[in-house]
């Protein structure tokens, strides 16, 4: 992802999302409580980039999409697969996962 690029981090991983789910901008927006007059052009804001979302916005919208809220913020791509990929699995193969990831990096 570019940095020149206008659309932020957020707004890309934001909409990649909402797409590849199917949902319109006003579903995500009524998801997380925007009036449902409003809340397509909210969304569209915060996938433009023309406004990033409080945090506590974020954190409805990450809920809203399944994904833990730093993969909406994260820059680079590989760790974004690595925090999704972990998400996905459940909390205990999860911790697991995540002893072995820290244990193999500390060999390199």
């Amino acid at each position: 992802m570019s940095r020149s690029d206008p659309v932020s981090i957020f707004g890309r991983r934001m909409r990649f999302l909402r797409e590849t789910m199917g949902w319109s901008q006003e579903r995500v927006g009524v998801a997380i409580g925007i009036d449902e007059s409003c809340s397509r052009a909210r969304v569209s804001r915060y996938e433009l980039g023309v406004h990033e979302p409080p945090i506590a916005t974020a954190r409805l919208i990450a809920e809203a999409l399944d994904v833990p809220l730093a993969y909406l913020f994260c820059e680079d791509d590989s760790t974004a697969q690595l925090l999704l990929a972990l998400h996905k699995r459940d909390s205990s193969d999860r911790e697991r996962c995540v002893q072995i990831l820290i244990h193999q990096l500390g060999k390199i």
